[in-house]
């Protein structure tokens, strides 16, 4: 019996030892130090799968480990090739701190609270009901006005963290809406939708989520984009009573959907805003938790030199001018801060942060025609290459605090110090 007990600890000791080899072998640890006297929260981090050494081929899920706490993550295929490239979570890190974190690689995926989601609907006729979608194929004839109806779940696509929400007009206006939010939950999958199925704008009324807060008319919202030369405003697509579109053909998908981030694309193709002119654009939009904003990425390809990237800050409730944070490095701010939501009923804080070295000032659309009520920040821009943005709205039913113009300029800076700071970032085998 003493024999049996002998062989069977051996055995366990050499199973086990055979177990950490193998737990260390698929097991790497990244090493993360933020140089700033900044403290970040929630920091984005994306990783490169070419930039880890050691990927299990057996488990397919990451697990990420500082001490004794789970960061959530994500991996997300960026450029549909069905295999993934991209490793991302948010990670709280004080100033000067590092942080070394273990990456290991298990068979199921983990569960973490969600606190990003993409959402998209539309319908194949005008009786027929919603249904979920994560991508679409709109040609120039397939508008509302054209079509007698909308197909569109909320319009177009939306998107949220657990700060704040927004919706991309993919009907043919491609501006970008706001949805206000009083909890940190994401919104329910059924809005814009009725007990029918049918679309139905049920989301311009106070529910325990919130609700949409914005007009936006002929504006381009917050964060969509046109092009300007020097006098000349170009639409990317059309105006609510238009019938034919001037995008030939536009693509839409939700790249990435989790619990740390969710990506849509959108590729717009024979563009014409007027008979000797031709674009190709494509655009990325990104949301991360922690943040009241999004992140936009624009690329044209087809530019003849003479145009700017023109992104829009809708003023159609705003009384007030507008207002320029100049003091970090990397990023210029403008901002609007008013009681500029729907009737004017609450304060309500918007901003872009722009890249400082693509900046060129700002102008104003006019009052009526196809861009209109619009603020309009100019950025040079170079052919088919990307350039990067991101839109801020902030409203006192999210935090009391924006009621005060004071303490929104104070986040706008914090969160421009945060955007602004690049991580170091080291992989160790």
């Amino acid at each position: 019996m003493n024999k049996i007990i002998k062989i069977n600890t051996l055995v366990i000791f050499v199973v086990l030892q055979f177990m950490a080899c193998k737990t260390q072998k698929h097991t790497v640890t990244i090493k993360l130090t933020n140089p700033s006297d900044n403290l970040l929260i929630d920091k984005a981090i994306t990783i490169r799968r070419n930039q880890l050494p050691i990927i299990d081929s057996i488990n397919k899920y990451p697990l990420l480990i500082n001490k004794t706490d789970t960061i959530p993550s994500q991996i997300n295929d960026t450029n549909d090739d069905g295999e993934w490239d991209e490793l991302f979570f948010v990670i709280d890190i004080s100033a000067k701190e590092t942080k070394k974190i273990r990456l290991k690689w298990i068979e199921n995926k983990p569960e973490y609270v969600i606190r990003t989601s993409a959402r998209f609907g539309k319908r194949s006729s005008k009786e027929s009901p919603v249904q979920p979608a994560t991508e679409e194929v709109l040609f120039a004839n397939g508008v509302p006005k054209s079509l007698g109806y909308q197909r569109y779940q909320t319009d177009g696509p939306s998107w949220e963290n657990d700060k704040v929400g927004f919706r991309h007009y993919l009907d043919g206006r491609n501006a970008k809406d706001l949805f206000g939010k009083k909890t940190s939950q994401m919104s329910p999958e059924n809005v814009g939708v009725n007990s029918k199925g049918e679309v139905e704008d049920n989301y311009h009324v106070i529910e325990a989520w919130g609700r949409d807060i914005l007009a936006v008319g002929n504006s381009l919202g917050l964060g969509g984009y046109a092009l300007i030369t020097d006098n000349v405003l170009m639409r990317l697509g059309i105006t609510v009573n238009d019938t034919l579109n001037n995008v030939e053909k536009t693509t839409f998908k939700i790249q990435a959907e989790g619990p740390v981030e969710s990506v849509l694309s959108y590729n717009y193709q024979n563009w014409k805003p007027s008979s000797d002119r031709t674009y190709n654009v494509k655009e990325k939009t990104t949301i991360w938790p922690g943040m009241y904003g999004y992140q936009n990425t624009v690329a044209i390809s087809g530019l003849q030199g003479d145009e700017n990237l023109a992104v829009g800050l809708v003023n159609i409730n705003n009384d007030n001018p507008l207002s320029i944070i100049g003091e970090n490095d990397k990023y210029i701010v403008l901002y609007t801060h008013d009681q500029q939501t729907y009737d004017k009923g609450w304060w309500l804080g918007m901003a872009l942060i722009l890249p400082k070295d693509n900046y060129l000032g700002y102008t104003e659309a006019p009052k009526t025609g196809n861009i209109s009520n619009t603020f309009l920040a100019k950025l040079s821009i170079k052919n088919n290459k990307p350039i990067s943005y991101y839109a801020i709205a902030c409203w006192e039913l999210s935090d009391s605090g924006f009621v005060d113009k004071s303490y929104f300029e104070t986040y706008l800076k914090n969160v421009t110090n945060q955007l602004s700071t690049e991580i170091n970032i080291k992989i160790i085998n």
